[in-house]
């Protein structure tokens, strides 16, 4: 699927002026904290309205201020995992995920959406935890109870706004493959935000690198040697520490 973005955004002391195209799969948003990342995928979700440019995904026109169209973020049949989970403390496991279904009279779940909810919970291994309300839930079982009710509506685009980084290493690395999973299953077009080497070497199949609210660089990694190119890749650009960057340029040289 065609995703052409050209976001441009005034924010006081910040400016943001993107412009990217892409047909990937799985497309990385990728660089430090405070370069725009997040900021470009909200104005892409309709939460947040650009000054200028467009967002056009497939044969749709999500925004264009050339044109004065600007679509409600709930006509933009996007699912989106945000970095805090956003889910509902007072709401179990399936109700969280029955959230923007459809119903029946009275507010009733319908049948159709009972079916979704039953879909969703065993995609992302929760049947075991459906009563369970968010308090008693994992770090890596809430990220999956996000993820299952960003899909449960069939968006056309699934949007993850640092989707691990409130988890430990361990968990990190499990559910970044749950993740992969899940999308390649559902054939899921996804746009990652993350500062993570390893998520773009794990994930990526396209990464549009950011810093100071400009596209620094684009990349595709689909039909190359992965391990080393990437490794090369973020030991280069990537907001990491001293101690990884020898890893990644060990790793490098292989």
């Amino acid at each position: 699927m065609r995703i052409e973005v050209e976001i441009k955004k005034n924010l006081g002391d910040f400016s943001l002026d993107i412009a990217f195209s892409s047909n990937a799969d799985f497309l990385v948003l990728y660089g430090p904290s405070g370069a725009g990342k997040s900021t470009t995928l909200r104005a892409m979700a309709g939460l947040m309205a650009p000054d200028g440019g467009h967002v056009r995904i497939g044969d749709e026109v999500w925004f264009d201020s050339s044109r004065n169209t600007s679509l409600p973020a709930s006509r933009r049949k996007i699912g989106m995992v945000f970095q805090d989970y956003a889910l509902f403390p007072h709401l179990s496991v399936e109700k969280n995920i029955a959230f923007g279904l459809g119903r029946g009279p009275f507010g009733r779940v319908t049948d159709e959406a009972k079916g979704k909810i039953e879909e969703m919970l065993v995609l992302a291994e929760l049947q075991d935890h459906r009563k369970k309300m968010v308090g008693e839930l994992s770090g890596g079982q809430k990220q999956r109870v996000a993820l299952a009710r960003a899909l449960a509506t069939s968006p056309k685009l699934l949007l993850l706004d640092e989707p691990l980084s409130a988890l430990d290493k361990e968990l990190r690395q499990r559910t970044r493959m749950e993740i992969g999973s899940i999308c390649q299953k559902l054939k899921m077009p996804a746009i990652m935000v993350t500062h993570d080497g390893e998520d773009v070497e794990a994930l990526a199949d396209e990464v549009v690198v950011i810093a100071d609210g400009k596209v620094a660089r684009t990349w595709p990694l689909r039909a190359i040697c992965r391990k080393r190119r990437v490794a090369h890749f973020v030991s280069s650009h990537g907001p990491i520490d001293a101690g990884q960057r020898r890893g990644r340029q060990c790793c490098a040289g292989e």
